[in-house]
């Protein structure tokens, strides 16, 4: 079967998932907020969800999304992808995937979202920093010779 992508300016494919998932929103290396949605599509580049929140564009955001292969046939796996916010219109919300790793969910299910401090989120916050700076500094050096 073929995709007619002519009116699709996306680079990857997406494919239809919808599945539960738990978000927070960083600003200034702090989780501002955190709510609950459902994805509509994904692919290796973004993810497409429903949230009944507004989610400022450009936000970083991290979302867990529960996964429907369990590991070693009981646990259950959850999809954390970290990103940026790209747009948001009505319901819908869609954010890049800069990095992304499977993790094991818990066996019940978790009505609390806990605001607090993440060390894989702030770890990730910190290398995006390193990032930027090493590429600003790159950028002086270069304009610098110029």
């Amino acid at each position: 079967m073929k995709f007619d992508r002519s009116m699709d300016r996306r680079n990857k494919l997406r494919f239809s998932f919808n599945r539960e998932l738990r978000y927070k929103l960083l600003e200034d290396d702090t989780i501002i907020a955190a709510g609950e949605g459902e994805t509509i599509d994904m692919s290796s580049g973004g993810v497409a969800f429903r949230t009944n929140k507004a989610l400022p564009a450009g936000s970083l955001i991290e979302l867990s999304i529960s996964w429907p292969a369990l590991l070693y046939d009981s646990c259950p796996m959850r999809l954390v992808v970290f990103g940026r916010v790209a747009r948001r219109a009505d319901s819908v919300a869609a954010c890049t995937v800069e990095k992304w790793e499977f993790r094991t969910g818990s066996r019940q299910a978790t009505t609390v979202i806990p605001i607090g401090t993440d060390s894989r989120l702030m770890r990730w916050l910190e290398y995006r920093k390193e990032v930027l700076l090493k590429a600003s500094a790159a950028a002086a050096v270069a304009a610098a010779i110029a």
